[in-house]
């Protein structure tokens, strides 16, 4: 299987988790006022697993290095294949709640707003996990992250004067969802042996393992969660599996599309974490957040009418974000 040997292809696969983790919402946007994110949100969590099979059979199971994935599978102890089963979970009713804030609030404030919480919080869970990092300088760049949050939080309040039900809704889902996204990877991290990907320790499993287990947790736990949330929306009327299979095949590759976009974020990062630890991986792959933004704002427009004061306040985050990023990276070598 492919195995990342140093700490900077380390940071180059982190960077393709932040672009991948970043992007993938865009897909939701395409087809947004025309396919309800709850319906959306099925073919996402196909593509995902769908994905992360694919590279298990291919990638995971090549070359000489590690086990290949069935015989990793086979071999795989209980319990770690349920701490991988449960990390799929809790990251799914925090995704599905990051949906709802996107589809609410837009991506320029569900994702710095949710995915900077989750940095914050996910980054002290994993340092305390595994202390793999410089801690002060980790402190410095999840403290500039904060200040990002801080900036976008109150460039959007500034914006969204005109909807101030809409804008608080959105924010507070995007602070649950933040809390909850910063403690999956814990789990997931904790089914592998981090410390050795070539020769893993018995019962331990491989990445691209990890990724499937970790997949099929989400798909479980999704005939819960998307059920409820289908039946009793956030925003808008109750949808139907029905309304579902009458989606259009254009639909329902966008949003496999996105879920596989997703996917290889999430396995670039967990095989990074061999090299980096699971602090800096896990904290330079929400960098997303920063990406996100991007989107939101060049893209999307989502602060075209907001006043000019806001251009300052987003400066600045993005400002605050990059030097954030930057500190991690440092403080990981």
């Amino acid at each position: 299987m492919f195995i990342v040997e140093n700490y900077p292809l380390a940071v180059l696969f982190c960077v393709i988790t932040m672009l991948c983790w970043g992007s993938w919402a865009n897909t939701q946007k395409l087809v947004h006022g025309q396919w309800r994110f709850e319906l959306f949100y099925w073919d996402y969590v196909v593509g995902i697993l769908l994905f992360s099979l694919v590279a298990a059979f291919t990638v995971g199971s090549a070359g000489s290095q590690g086990r290949s994935f069935i015989p990793d599978l086979q071999q795989a102890l209980p319990e770690n294949l349920r701490s991988a089963f449960v990390g799929g979970i809790i990251f799914n009713l925090a995704n599905i709640l990051l949906t709802a804030a996107i589809a609410i609030a837009g991506m320029s404030v569900a994702f710095p707003v949710g995915i900077g919480i989750a940095l914050i919080l996910g980054v002290i869970v994993n340092y305390v996990a595994l202390e793999k990092g410089n801690p002060a300088l980790l402190a410095l760049g999840i403290g500039l992250v904060t200040v990002a949050i801080i900036l976008n939080a109150r460039a959007y309040r500034v914006a969204s004067s005109a909807n101030k039900s809409a804008g608080l809704k959105g924010i507070i889902i995007s602070v649950v969802a933040g809390i909850l996204m910063s403690l999956f990877y814990r789990f997931v991290a904790a089914s592998m042996d981090l410390e050795n990907f070539v020769n893993p320790a018995a019962g331990k499993m491989t990445p691209y393992t990890a990724s499937v287990i970790f997949a099929l947790g989400i798909l479980a736990s999704n005939f819960i969660f998307n059920t409820i949330i289908m039946r009793r929306p956030i925003q808008g009327t109750p949808v139907s599996y029905r309304d579902y299979f009458k989606g259009k095949a254009a639909f329902h590759l966008t949003g496999i599309l996105g879920g596989s976009i997703w996917a290889l974020g999430n396995l670039c990062n967990l095989i990074a974490a061999g090299k980096a630890g699971p602090a800096v991986s896990y904290g330079l792959g929400q960098g997303a957040t920063l990406v996100a933004a991007i989107w939101g704002v060049l893209i999307w427009r989502e602060f075209k009418q907001s006043p000019k004061n806001v251009t300052g306040l987003l400066t600045g985050m993005f400002l605050c974000f990059i030097a954030g990023l930057g500190i991690i990276i440092i403080a990981g070598s």
